[in-house]
């Protein structure tokens, strides 16, 4: 192990214009966001001075149109094979492109932005869309049934339960119960959605064939798509064996050999009780080696069941999905900076070697907590890695580390793999001067 770092002063952070877009509050995640909700502005202005009268069958089916879209991007964003095909399309960019936009290209994990941006931008046309029925239906217009009005209640009602549980706060002090509302009520949304759908068209063209109806009704195609896109994960729903080892009590090393045998940088999702709760954790694949390891550390009470119980078998769902680390292959050379089990998500990247790397692990007594053979395998493939035993030395300055093994290796980037306090720390504080640095933004 190799624990001697040259003392490498810190370099003075950027002026305060720069620092501002480094930080948290303008991320690329946030700017996402901003520019979905402007692109939705242009076209509620646009169409708002093209129009004669807001309540009309025309402003209807406008809004109706800009729900729909929204709500499509909504659910295609988060679908699996999408998010892989993002991160393969940001990563093409050759090295020899200028550092600035790789840079950004990086940041192709923040894609959670469109998902925020045009869920609450769908909530808000389908509130004006909700207000513009209710006119009709209280003014006795025949185009709105009792029954699509109290429909389209009931998804308003829904999207602000979703909307509520989402908001920052409340997901982190009731994690599990925004999991559970976030699915079992956002697939009653995307029910509501068709039921109210079909009721509008009954409502307006009752005498139409099914195949008028699907010839003329975008609608139709779209909510096919987005059902069809929260489904696919769970038709690779099954239940496999799994072998643990627990190398301390802090430390679950987990094995699957079910015939899947995942990517480097890839993530699967994990259960003992596929309705309730699902874990995502970073895949370990070993170079010519069916299967994959994952690496899961006492967080929790799941986490610590999962140690404590070594279930014989867990559910997986969906395909593995694309990680931050992924987009190591658009820099020349990069630190792996890493704390406790967060060197699960680093080791298939070590061990693939697909450029120049340096590992940076702090963790506490790394041979009795996570085995000799971890920490071998580890060595074998960087052995020149700094890794800071923080029972023998205490916990360190992670920026100023980050910084002088970055600055000592000359490396064109960090990735930070570590709880969401530390790895925000050392992102702002290596981004806030001037330096690229990627790590997880815990927005699922």
């Amino acid at each position: 192990m190799v624990m001697h770092v040259e003392n490498t002063p810190l370099p003075a952070q950027q002026s305060m214009p720069g620092r501002l877009l480094k930080h948290r509050a303008l991320e690329h995640y946030v700017r996402l966001f901003i520019l979905v909700c402007l692109t939705n502005a242009y076209f509620a202005v646009d169409f708002a001075l093209s129009t004669s009268s807001l309540f009309s069958t025309e402003t209807a089916t406008f809004v109706n149109n800009m729900v729909v879209g929204n709500f499509f991007i909504t659910v295609l964003v988060r679908q699996q094979y999408v998010i892989n095909f993002l991160f393969w399309l940001a990563t093409r960019a050759p090295v020899s492109w200028p550092l600035s936009v790789r840079w950004h290209l990086g940041k192709v994990y923040h894609h959670g932005g469109l998902h925020t941006g045009s869920a609450v931008c769908g909530t808000l046309w389908f509130a004006l869309l909700l207000g513009v029925n209710s006119t009709f239906f209280l003014n006795g217009n025949s185009n709105i049934s009792q029954n699509t009005f109290g429909i389209s209640v009931a998804i308003m009602v829904s999207l602000l339960v979703i909307i509520t549980m989402s908001l920052p706060k409340m997901r982190n002090k009731y994690h599990n119960q925004f999991e559970m509302v976030h699915r079992f009520v956002g697939w009653t949304v995307l029910g509501l959605f068709w039921s109210v759908t079909l009721s509008q068209i009954k409502d307006t063209s009752p005498d139409a064939t099914w195949i008028e109806i699907v010839k003329t009704t975008p609608t139709i195609w779209l909510l096919a798509v987005m059902t069809f896109s929260v489904l696919l994960p769970w038709l690779r729903l099954r239940k496999v064996p799994v072998e643990i080892t627990t190398p301390s009590s802090h430390v679950a090393l987990l094995k699957f050999k079910y015939g899947v045998t995942p990517f480097a940088g890839s993530s699967m999702a994990i259960s003992r009780s596929p309705l309730r709760e699902w874990h995502q954790f970073a895949n370990v694949p070993s170079p010519h080696e069916e299967g994959y390891r994952l690496t899961v550390s006492r967080a929790g009470d799941w986490t610590g069941r999962l140690i404590d119980d070594k279930p014989t078998h867990l559910w997986v769902k969906g395909i593995p999905t694309a990680g931050v680390a992924n987009i190591e292959v658009l820099f020349d050379r990069v630190v792996y900076v890493a704390t406790g089990s967060g060197i699960g998500p680093c080791l298939p990247h070590l061990l693939a070697k697909k450029l120049p790397m340096k590992l940076v692990w702090v963790t506490r007594n790394p041979r009795k907590t996570f085995g000799d053979q971890l920490v071998d395998e580890i060595l074998e493939a960087q052995p020149d890695a700094v890794i800071w035993d923080t029972d023998a030395k205490g916990k360190p300055d992670m920026v100023a580390l980050s910084y002088q093994v970055f600055n000592d290796y000359a490396a064109e980037a960090i990735i930070c793999i570590s709880n969401q306090k530390l790895t925000q720390q050392v992102v702002y504080g290596m981004e806030s001067r001037g330096i690229p640095a990627f790590g997880a933004i815990w927005d699922s």
